[in-house]
């Protein structure tokens, strides 16, 4: 997941900083509509879904009004601390991509190539090279290659999805897939995932102190199709499609009622 230092704490209070929140974003706590369900794929295995995200109208402005995490850097967006690795797996996939980028599509390959694109946090854990005050891989604007992820235009230039080149973390956000395994009444165990929004705290206690966060912004929230059709590659990696195509009918369901429960409170036309 993204990490983000831990946040400062009041002197006075002993209490964590409340978030800080730029004038268009909305709270943290409202009220969810959640949808569980079986895996059609796996018996042991059952969804929890969170549709009040899923259904909403947010979508990526990275480039087109996007507010970035750190003040002042808001052409970063959320590269500005870079991608940790999921595992070894993750790195070693990465790096099969990186080996295919070239100097037009990325802005760093001289520096990366020359003195490595990885870095080791202050935790020992892995990670892309910040370099310049952000991610190695993110072109800046200007560059005539095209500015941002440098892995996600070498994706798109190959006809890929992006998923397939970027780090786990970065093609995740902003959906968060989480397990517990449940202990039923009948001493039975089933492995719940739950499908649902990275909001701030997501990042852990540094999410306090992001400048922006794009899940909880009205100016993040005016796409046409709601989350879960924009980001059908996506769900259905992390899913699978019987379950997806599962999830696509609740939601279906759920935008067809005439008066939805608990809509996204960011979403235009949202009291």
């Amino acid at each position: 997941m993204p990490k983000t230092k831990k946040a400062k704490q009041d002197k006075a209070s002993k209490q964590p900083k409340q978030p800080q929140q730029v004038p268009d974003e909305k709270g943290l706590d409202f009220a969810r509509a959640w949808v569980e369900f079986p895996d059609p794929g796996d018996d042991e295995q059952i969804f929890r879904c969170d549709l009040t995200w899923l259904t909403s109208r947010w979508s990526c402005i990275f480039g087109s009004g996007c507010q970035g995490i750190v003040a002042g850097r808001a052409d970063d967006g959320c590269c500005t601390l870079g991608a940790h690795f999921s595992d070894e797996d993750d790195e070693k996939r990465v790096a099969g991509h990186v080996a295919r980028l070239t100097p037009d599509v990325w802005q760093f390959h001289n520096v990366g190539t020359k003195t490595g694109w990885t870095q080791t946090d202050d935790d020992g854990e892995r990670q892309t090279r910040r370099w310049d005050g952000s991610c190695i891989f993110q072109n800046r604007p200007g560059f005539e290659g095209g500015a941002g992820c440098s892995l996600h235009i070498l994706a798109l230039r190959e006809g890929k999805e992006p998923l397939e080149t970027k780090p786990d973390v970065c093609w995740q956000l902003p959906v968060r897939r989480t397990y517990d395994w449940i202990e039923r009444p009948d001493d039975t165990r089933v492995l719940q995932v739950t499908i649902g929004e990275y909001d701030r705290r997501g990042w852990g206690p540094g999410g306090h102190d992001l400048h922006w966060w794009c899940t909880s912004a009205t100016s993040a929230h005016g796409a046409g199709d709601p989350v879960y059709v924009t980001y059908k590659p996506e769900l259905t990696e992390l899913m699978g499609k019987a379950a997806y195509d599962r999830l696509v009918e609740l939601c279906l369901e759920r935008l067809a009622a005439l008066l939805p429960m608990a809509p996204h409170p960011a979403d235009p036309g949202t009291p």
